[in-house]
Parts: structure tokens; C-alpha cells; sequence
């Protein structure tokens, strides 16, 4: 059973407030809606718009009352060749596997298939819509290795950063030379912003080569020694250290605008 009493007399939309509660993702809870499934103070609504007053009003999925689960924050180390998606028409192995039997939980942003590393998942669509947004500055930290020996004239240049052909300005906040071997770089490169496969599409322009891709930190949050393909639960200490740092950068903003709707492009950003 499952009873939704969404938060003060402000009104947010049915799915919204499914999903806010961590039932299910909001195109899962507009699909309930439309099917009829979801009752609002025991009327079958079909409008996944439809306002609903959190702590007020009652909200049911198949008869069931919707109730807020246990809020869940989990980092996993993304392998290579694993898609970020819930189910994928090709058959390929996706982040869920090896999260079974948990509640519903999404992806924070995502990293496209020939990337690794650290993928946050949660059921908390608030805070994962503020680990989002751009306002926040969450810089985002990758181990990059290239093909062939790079020097400083190529970090200086990452850093300045180029255009694309469609006008598009990619740099990158921070870059250093992590180690040089015969045949190939590593880098360890900082973004503050997250534009579509940002790093990948910034190098090509520099004639550079991509063999490996791994996201090492999030904010202040680190991968550390967490196995490939394996997740872990954040620590209290950890999910605290992310909210601060989040907080520290919307406190410095004059406007503080509402930071809990990223766009569409923000929530499907592949590094």
C-alpha cells in the first residue's frame, strides 16, 4: 500500500508529486495516470497535471495508498560497455544490473556507454534535480586517457577552450597531466558545466583520440576504491559534504532562483 501526502498548502502537478516521493520516475507516474490507476482523494484522475496539495490530499496507485519510502543514495562504478537506462531495446547490460530488489531509483545525470566511473542513483528527485543544475556548480572530475604524447600547449588550449562547428564554446575549467607513457596521456580534467559528451567532442576538435573515459569525483564526492560494476549506499558524512557544497554556491547567487526543475538537456547529459 502506498498513501502520497505531498509537503504544505503549494500545489505541484500528480506525477510530479509521484515522483517527488520517490515512487517512480514521473513519465512512470504519467503512465499510471493516464491508464486510470492513480485516484486523487478517491477520484480517478487522468491528467498527470492535475494539482495535488502535499500533506493534504490523498493519493492512490491500483487502491493502494502512496506513502514517501526510505530516501536511498547510492554511487556506482559505471563499467565500460553499460548503457544508463532502465531497460535498452538492444539487450545490452544496463546500470540495474546488480540492484535488484531495491525501490525505485534513477540516475543522476548519466555517462554514455564507452564511459566508466562514478554514477550517482536516487529516489530523491529533488536533490538529484539540484545535483543537476547548472546553478549549483558541482564541478565534475575525469581521468582521461588519450592516444599519443600531449604536452602543456594542449592543456592551455582545453582550458581556453574551442568552438564547435555548430557554434558551440567547449572548455574545460581545469586540466593536468596526470602521467605520459609511449603511446598515450593521461589527463585528469575539471568541468563546471555539463554540455553533451563535452570532453570527447573537445578533443576530437584537437585531432585527439579517446581510448578511456572515467569519472573519478562529483563535487567533493570521490570514487575511491569502489570496484567496477559494484554500488554502495552514500554515508551520511558523504550525502552531508554533497548538500554543503551545494548549498555553499546557491547561497552565493544574488537570485536564487528554484533550482528543482533542471531542463531536459541537463537531466540527459552523457559525459
Amino acid at each position: 500500500m502506498h498513501m502520497v501526502r505531498a509537503g504544505g498548502s503549494r500545489r505541484i502537478g500528480l506525477a510530479r508529486a509521484l515522483s517527488k516521493l520517490g515512487y517512480c520516475s514521473r513519465s512512470q507516474a504519467s503512465a499510471l495516470i493516464r491508464a486510470g490507476r492513480v485516484c486523487l482523494n478517491s477520484v480517478v484522475r487522468r491528467d498527470p497535471e492535475t494539482p495535488v496539495r502535499i500533506e493534504k490530499d490523498r493519493v492512490a496507485v491500483d487502491g493502494a495508498p502512496a506513502v514517501a519510502g526510505a530516501r536511498i543514495y547510492l554511487m556506482l562504478n559505471k563499467k565500460r560497455g553499460v548503457v544508463t537506462t532502465a531497460s535498452d531495446e538492444k539487450g545490452r547490460e544496463t546500470v540495474y544490473a546488480g540492484l535488484e530488489g531495491l525501490p525505485w531509483i534513477a540516475p543522476v545525470g548519466r555517462l554514455d556507454k564507452a564511459s566508466e566511473g562514478l554514477l550517482l542513483l536516487t529516489n530523491d528527485s529533488e536533490w538529484s534535480a539540484r545535483v543537476l543544475a547548472p546553478e549549483t556548480h558541482l564541478d565534475k572530475t575525469y581521468h582521461v586517457q588519450v592516444g599519443g604524447v600531449v604536452d602543456a600547449t594542449l592543456v592551455k588550449s582545453m582550458m581556453k577552450g574551442i568552438a564547435t562547428g555548430d557554434g558551440d564554446l567547449l572548455r574545460a575549467q581545469a586540466v593536468r597531466i596526470l602521467r605520459v607513457g609511449e603511446r598515450n596521456t593521461w589527463l585528469e580534467v575539471v568541468l563546471d558545466e555539463g554540455k553533451n559528451r563535452q570532453i570527447r567532442r573537445m578533443l576530437r576538435q584537437f585531432g585527439v583520440e579517446v581510448k578511456r573515459l572515467v569519472r573519478v569525483a562529483i563535487g567533493p564526492l570521490a570514487l575511491g576504491k569502489l570496484a567496477k560494476g559494484a554500488s554502495r549506499a552514500l554515508t551520511n558524512q558523504e550525502k552531508m559534504a554533497v548538500d554543503q557544497a551545494m548549498a555553499s554556491q546557491e547561497n552565493k547567487r544574488p537570485d536564487k532562483r528554484n533550482l528543482s526543475k533542471p531542463t531536459s538537456q541537463e537531466t540527459r547529459r552523457p559525459a
